[in-house]
């Protein structure tokens, strides 16, 4: 059977937030029985963009990555709801407004912390996919339609077909280490959740400073070589996709028959700043 999943691509996403207003454009002040009681208009963002900004000035990135409830396989609000949360057979994972009411403490079962807690009705909530809409016959979501850029798409496919084009298109998920099987699956992740080490490479020379282009740059750890790159026309590289507080490593820079070593510890993104053959 064909499922619902969101496909969202953090390269394109701009922080435009229409698919957080369309979330609120459609759930403030409406009703919709069986999926779910309004959204309050203040302090819910059941679709959420979060923001990272990597490195130092003058080597600084930004990344936006939308969040949302990923209607899990294995929900751990599955588990602890009871027959206050259903699993649709279309993948869709539905908090019943009235048999939910008074259950805040399925808003800790949420890894992602994408349960809100309704303090006026007393009421867990989630964006439902839009679900409401999609059982009218829509072929997508209000955010998948408000989003100008195509970073945002949600598809109905088999289970099969999606694990080929998670598999083929790179597609990751938040937080996999919670094993939840998220609905939700994100394109060029590193993004917003892996680091880089950068810097830029100079020569100085009758007291003209000017850049190094097409050094060879070399990123090692524990000795042994993990990536390798050379300076651009403005003698500036990047390794990108390293693991957060990943610890110890050693650049090396040959060019213009200088060498030099640079020592890096790399918690967040570092930007190693100018460096002098």
């Amino acid at each position: 059977m064909k499922k619902w999943n969101m496909i969202i691509d953090v390269a394109e996403c701009t922080n435009c937030q229409l698919c957080t207003l369309s979330a609120m454009d459609e759930y403030v002040g409406n009703d919709w029985p069986g999926y779910s009681a309004p959204m309050p208009r203040h302090g819910h963002h059941w679709i959420d963009i979060k923001q990272k900004e990597r490195g130092q000035a003058p080597m600084i990135d930004i990344a936006f990555a939308p969040t949302m409830c990923n209607h899990c396989d294995n929900a751990p609000c599955l588990s602890k709801g009871g027959d206050a949360v259903n699993k649709r057979e279309d993948g869709i994972v539905i908090i019943d407004p009235v048999k939910a009411k008074g259950r805040k403490d399925l808003v800790e079962s949420c890894p992602y912390g994408h349960i809100w807690w309704n303090e006026e009705l007393q009421l867990p909530q989630i964006w439902t996919f839009d679900a409401h809409l999609l059982d009218q016959g829509w072929d997508k979501t209000r955010g998948h339609q408000a989003c100008p850029t195509g970073a945002m798409r949600a598809i109905k496919v088999e289970d099969d077909e999606m694990a080929r084009m998670a598999r083929d298109e790179a597609l990751e998920v938040m937080k996999p280490e919670a094993a939840t099987k998220p609905r939700v699956y994100y394109r060029n992740l590193w993004r917003y959740s892996k680091c880089f080490i950068g810097g830029s490479v100079a020569t100085e020379a009758n007291g003209v400073v000017d850049c190094v282009e097409g050094a060879a740059v070399r990123l090692l750890k524990d000795g042994t070589q993990v990536a390798a790159t050379e300076t651009d026309n403005y003698g500036d590289f990047k390794f990108d996709r390293l693991d957060e507080g990943s610890g110890a490593y050693t650049v090396e820079i040959s060019g213009h028959g200088r060498k030099k070593t640079v020592e890096a510890k790399l918690g967040q993104s570092l930007s190693l700043g100018e460096i002098r053959l």
